[in-house]
C-alpha cells in the first residue's frame, strides 16, 4: 500500500506541540543502609570523645574463711574520640527559571535542591564505610571522620603479607593487602563470627557488596539448602536463591548487600554498637543573593561513633573478580 498523492501527513505539518511526559524517571540507587541503621546522638564538639571498657578474663576463685581480703588491680577506661566531617554541597539556578513552564517538575531550584541532598547521603555512607583515619584539620585541611575499617582490630581476617589492622584505632587507617587477595568464603566468614562471639559481641548485620554476596549465595549449611523450587500461587513455579539470614552457632546475622562499602571488604556489624553523631544535622539554606540567581546548599556535620569495636569484625582483602 501507499499514500494517496498530495497526502499532507505528520510530516509535513508544523506546529504540533511536543509530547513531552510530566514526570522524570530516576533509577539511581539512593539507600544508605548503614547510615539509616546507625542511631542518632548529639555532638557538641568537632571532636566527639566516649570510653569502652572490658571484663577481665575469669580466674579461679576461692577462699580460705576469716583470710584478709585484697583489692585486685584495676585498669582505667579507654578514651576514643572521632572528629565531625562537613558535608557541603549547593545549586544555583537563574532566575529565569521562574517563568519557565517545565515537565516533571515545577522549580528547578526545589528538583536539584533535592537531588544534592540525595547525593549527599550517599557521600555520608561512603565516608562511614572509607578506610580513613581521622584528620583534625586546621585553617587550610577539612576535618575528616575515621571510617569504620579504621575502628576494628579485634576481630579481623586480612591478608598476610602487607595486610595489617590500624596500629591506632581512629588514627590510622588499615593496611590494604596488595600482592595476594583472598577469596571470601564461608570458613573465613565463620572465624570471624566465632571471634566475635568469643569478644563477647552480638553481630546481626553484614554489609557485603554485590560481588561478595554472590559469594555468600555459596554458603552451605547442615541442610545444604541453597536453591528451592517451589509451587506458588496460580500454580507458576519460583526459584529462590537466597541468604537473608544466616544462622550459625555465634549468632544470626543478616545480609545486606552495600553499594557504598568497598568490595573488598566485609563489615559484621552488632548495629547498636555504631552511632552518627550529629553536630549539626543536615539542614537546606538559601544562600545570600549575588546576581539574577537564587543559590541553596545543603550542609550536615557528624561523626563515626564505634562505640565498643570488639563486638563487632570484618573479613578484609577479599578478591574482586
Amino acid at each position: 500500500m501507499a499514500q494517496p498523492s498530495n497526502t499532507f501527513d505528520s510530516y509535513d505539518a508544523v506546529g504540533i506541540r511536543e509530547d513531552l511526559r510530566d514526570v522524570i524517571y530516576n533509577i539511581s540507587p539512593e539507600e544508605t543502609p548503614f547510615l539509616s541503621k546507625c542511631k542518632k546522638s548529639k555532638a557538641t564538639n568537632t571532636y566527639h570523645e566516649w570510653q569502652t571498657d572490658s571484663l577481665r578474663s575469669s580466674a579461679a576463685n576461692a577462699h580460705i574463711e576469716g583470710d584478709a581480703t585484697t583489692a585486685e588491680a584495676r585498669s582505667a577506661t579507654t578514651r576514643l574520640g572521632n572528629y565531625t566531617q562537613i558535608f557541603k554541597n549547593a545549586v544555583v539556578v537563574p532566575d529565569t527559571d521562574e517563568g519557565l513552564n517545565k515537565a516533571g517538575r515545577a522549580k528547578e531550584i526545589a528538583y536539584q535542591t533535592m537531588k544534592i541532598a540525595k547525593e549527599q547521603k550517599l557521600d555520608i555512607e561512603k565516608a562511614l564505610f572509607d578506610n580513613n583515619a581521622r584528620v583534625a584539620g586546621d585553617s587550610s585541611t577539612a576535618r575528616e571522620l575515621a571510617g569504620a575499617p579504621a575502628w576494628l582490630t579485634t576481630n579481623t581476617d586480612f591478608g598476610a603479607n602487607e595486610g595489617a589492622d590500624p596500629t591506632t584505632i581512629g588514627s590510622t587507617a588499615r593496611t590494604d593487602e596488595t600482592t595476594t587477595l583472598i577469596a571470601f568464603d564461608q570458613d573465613r566468614f565463620d572465624g570471624v563470627m566465632q571471634s566475635i562471639w568469643e569478644a563477647g559481641g552480638k553481630p546481626n548485620t553484614v554489609y557485603l557488596s554485590a560481588f561478595q554476596m554472590n559469594k555468600a549465595l555459596a554458603f552451605t549449611g547442615m541442610n545444604n539448602q541453597r536453591s528451592t523450587i517451589g509451587a506458588s500461587v496460580g500454580g507458576t513455579n519460583a526459584v529462590i536463591n537466597a541468604v537473608d539470614v544466616y544462622v550459625t552457632p555465634w549468632g544470626t546475622v543478616e545480609f545486606m548487600p552495600s553499594r557504598e562499602n568497598r568490595s573488598r571488604d566485609v563489615f559484621i556489624m552488632q548495629d547498636d554498637m555504631w552511632e552518627v553523631a550529629e553536630l549539626r544535622p543536615m539542614k537546606n539554606t538559601q544562600l545570600a543573593k549575588t546576581g539574577d540567581n537564587t543559590s541553596r546548599q545543603i550542609v550536615t556535620e557528624l561523626t563515626l561513633v564505634a562505640k565498643n569495636e570488639a563486638a563487632n569484625g570484618g573479613v578484609f582483602d577479599n578478591t574482586v573478580s
